[in-house]
């Protein structure tokens, strides 16, 4: 795991003056700066990237100053960027990761006056909020691609930990697209831990297996280039993969945490929304699939795609309408 020294983690960025207009939170004050606590980098090609483009919309959208602090890991360095934070007079703080949840728990009671926000966990408080993302319905329908296309009958997923819906759901979609196949599903319990993940994908590959969908977040750039190298099939992760791995990616589950975190400041102006837990998914627009690779057959991906509408409409899978 890479180490950090405290001195040099906290780098941040002040966007744009305060504001004049209206934008008011749950306490009724003027949201006018924003910050966001990142675990790695935002320099990544996926999950760090893309919280970090979601803080820029929140600064064009809404004209409020923005604060961003990069490997931000422990319970101690979340207590010193928030505290500095508070100094600066942040009144939002979006923290990039389910980890951040906990470490939120712990404190938000010190801090009345801010406004916590981070993504897909079961903790909340007045001040607390936890945006969950649906994404049982995302491994379901990456699932049926992968058991559509295998032709070995050998799927796999590498995930990060045991509780992410998608690896449920994954494994539920193959089966109902093809009973035959044999899903391998492994766990390396650490969002970017490439070197586990590729030995996973390396076991996997001499069992023949020929679809894989690393549901994870650095290791899954590594896994999709190698596997258009190695000639078999991927299924994209959280953004559209296919410019890192062409037309082998069958489609990604793109997870807009972009568009969620500038719904979630809108949602605070507007006082439509406070402490709790949330869920957003196909519905809503946050989750969807991305571009589908051209070996896909048209007759499979019309099918698909009238599943994924009556999804929207029911709230209910396909193998859930089926009992």
């Amino acid at each position: 795991m890479k180490k950090y020294m405290i001195l040099l983690i906290f780098t941040f960025l002040i966007i744009i003056p305060i504001l004049s207009g209206c934008n008011n939170n749950a306490s009724g004050e003027k949201i006018e700066r924003v910050g966001m606590l990142i675990e790695n980098t935002i320099h990544d090609q996926n999950w760090g990237n893309k919280g970090y483009r979601g803080l820029l919309d929140i600064q064009e959208e809404f004209n409020m100053d923005i604060y961003f602090r990069e490997g931000v890991q422990t319970q101690q360095q979340v207590n010193i960027a928030v505290e500095e934070f508070a100094n600066e007079g942040v009144q939002v703080i979006i923290g990039h990761s389910s980890n951040f949840g906990e470490f939120f728990n712990r404190i938000q009671a010190s801090y009345p006056d801010i406004q916590f926000i981070y993504v897909n966990g079961g903790y909340s408080a007045d001040n607390l909020i936890s945006l969950n993302f649906n994404s049982l319905a995302m491994g379901f329908f990456a699932g049926m691609v992968a058991g559509e296309m295998t032709e070995t009958n050998h799927v796999g997923i590498i995930a990060a930990y045991e509780w992410q819906p998608e690896v449920e759901g994954f494994y539920e979609g193959v089966l109902y697209q093809n009973d035959q196949v044999n899903v391998d599903i492994q766990y390396v319990y650490d969002w970017d831990e490439k070197d586990l993940a590729v030995e996973h994908y390396q076991k996997m590959l001499d069992q023949n297996m020929d679809v894989i969908y690393p549901a994870g977040d650095a290791y899954s750039v590594s896994i999709v280039e190698s596997a258009m190298n190695q000639g078999i099939y991927s299924i994209g992760y959280v953004n559209d993969q296919q410019p890192i791995g062409g037309q082998s990616v069958l489609t990604s589950t793109v997870q807009h945490i972009d568009k969620l975190y500038v719904y979630a400041i809108e949602q605070l102006q507007e006082g439509e929304i406070e402490g709790g837990i949330y869920n957003f998914g196909f519905e809503e627009e946050v989750i969807t699939l991305g571009p589908y690779s051209e070996h896909l057959s048209e007759d499979f991906i019309d099918y698909l795609n009238e599943l994924i509408d009556e999804y929207k409409e029911t709230g209910l899978l396909p193998h859930q309408t089926e009992k």
